[in-house]
């Protein structure tokens, strides 16, 4: 008997540290996919085509969604986000975990699919600090600045329906916490009672 893998979605403001939180936690734990979304924008910075996001053409990604390819996937800031069904199948199906890097629009699509994964929500220490880290990054325009902290002042107030909350103020202790929330998964029940019944037999009679 075995038992497929669960999917831990993290989500959070831009700058909140998302994607650095999900980096350490998957070089500290194994049997852990990354699940890379697709997306219609282009590549900033240092981001590199399949390993921080597939980026494929808006009429490519269009193609994609009237297949009937994504898990989940949404419209922000005038780009297309989204998740492919195979992207998650295929590694739970193996009995891996999966973590995601995903908005809150495509967490919620995420959790009504599947009842089953568990969302996290990271949160920065304040919104001056996380102002500073948009700022410094400096690769924003000032007008995007500005929308991604009135998008973040209205995410932060209707986050309350995740399932785990995370303040990054001190990165390795929020990435303890994240850890935490996987291996308590892994702990649970479900995932351990085929390992316990072939290690003690307990189907076999008498």
């Amino acid at each position: 008997m075995s038992v497929s893998g669960s999917v831990f979605v993290v989500s959070g403001p831009s700058g909140a540290g998302k994607s650095t939180l999900i980096r350490i936690v998957r070089e500290s734990l194994s049997a852990l996919a990354y699940s890379v979304s697709h997306t219609s924008r282009k590549p900033r910075g240092t981001e590199a085509n399949g390993a921080d996001y597939h980026f494929v053409k808006r009429e490519s990604f269009e193609r994609m969604i009237e297949r009937g390819e994504f898990a989940e996937w949404a419209e922000v800031y005038k780009d297309y986000y989204g998740t492919s069904i195979s992207s998650l199948e295929g590694p739970t199906s193996q009995g891996l975990d999966v973590i995601m890097d995903v908005d809150v629009q495509g967490a919620s699509n995420i959790k009504a699919r599947l009842k089953e994964s568990f969302l996290v929500y990271v949160l920065p220490p304040s919104l001056g600090e996380l102002e500073a880290r948009l700022r410094n990054r400096g690769t924003d325009s000032e007008e995007s600045v500005r929308n991604r902290l009135e998008k973040a002042v209205e995410e932060i107030r209707n986050c309350l329906w995740y399932d785990y909350l995370i303040f990054n103020d001190d990165l390795a202790e929020a990435a303890e916490h994240l850890k935490s929330v996987i291996l308590a998964q892994r702990c649970r029940l479900p995932r351990q009672l085929p390992k316990m019944r072939r290690i003690f037999d307990l189907d076999a009679p008498g």
